[in-house]
């Protein structure tokens, strides 16, 4: 046997099975293997090229606000003072007219020459001016269908005459100094002016009495009189400037843009809102 050659051709296979799974190895490594090659896993693939040019923006699709309505404010009204001068506080026939103990009216005897009976409840069937007599109306309407209260005209116009025998009868029962407090001289009572309203309560309390003011009819008088243009004009706390005690039935006409400056003020009587002369004393 020919051990020699048989070793020498061991040899040569093994260098040619060596030489051929080092070159498929490489084949491997470098693609170039001519059989089919396993993927990569996914987490090792190469990221795809992208192209440099930008893809077009998506358009924005439109949307119609929906606007809500600013509502139109009103400029304020300009501001105008209140003008003192436009009617007279001396003219016996002007709603404004300051009628106390140092101011007489004038003439002496002045009579109204509007006087009417308005339709409403009276104690003593007495006529006033009548605008009086429309605001009085309404006052009286306003109360019962705000509040279900009723009222009744206790004293209205007063002449001169009739004035003298009011205030001559106080004299005779209370002497004249009581009766200078609470009842007027003649041609120095706002019922001359058929402007001045007396009211009482329906049915009948506390007339002619302070405890009217206590009533609930004295209430909503002194609480809204001035909205038809009256104001309770001898106040408890202003007996030295209207010269007369608290009379809280006691209304007296103005007129609604008057009564309601007062009211806004606070201002409560005719001689502080005109600065004109009042207090206790008569002058002659």
């Amino acid at each position: 046997m020919d051990l020699g050659g048989a070793r020498a051709r061991r040899a040569r296979s093994t260098r040619a099975v060596v030489v051929g799974a080092a070159l498929l190895a490489a084949l491997v490594l470098t693609g170039c293997a001519s059989g089919p090659v396993a993927a990569a896993p996914a987490s090792h693939r190469p990221t795809p090229h992208r192209s440099a040019t930008p893809r077009p923006p998506r358009p924005t699709p439109t949307v119609t606000p929906t606007l809500t309505p600013v509502p139109t404010v009103p400029p304020a009204p300009p501001f105008v003072a209140f003008d003192k001068t436009a009617r007279s506080v001396d003219d016996p026939a002007s709603p404004w007219v300051v009628v106390n103990k140092p101011r007489a009216l004038n003439p002496i005897s002045f009579v109204p020459q509007d006087l009417t009976y308005p339709d409403v409840a009276y104690v003593n069937h007495q006529p006033m001016r009548q605008e009086t007599a429309a605001a009085l109306v309404a006052m009286f309407q306003a109360g019962k269908a705000e509040a279900g209260l009723e009222f009744s005209v206790q004293s209205a116009y007063r002449s001169f005459e009739s004035q003298t025998r009011v205030y001559d009868d106080d004299v005779a029962h209370n002497g004249q100094a009581y009766a200078d407090t609470d009842t007027a001289r003649p041609g120095h009572s706002e019922h001359q002016t058929g402007l001045a309203v007396d009211i009482s309560a329906l049915p009948a309390k506390c007339s002619l009495d302070a405890c009217f003011g206590e009533t609930p009819q004295g209430r909503w008088l002194a609480a809204n009189a001035w909205r038809f243009g009256f104001i309770l004009r001898y106040p408890a706390d202003k007996v030295a400037v209207t010269g007369f005690t608290y009379e809280p039935w006691h209304f007296r006409y103005v007129g609604t843009p008057l009564a309601t400056q007062l009211h806004a003020t606070g201002v409560t009587t005719l001689e502080e809102f005109f600065n004109v002369p009042g207090g206790t004393s008569y002058l002659g």
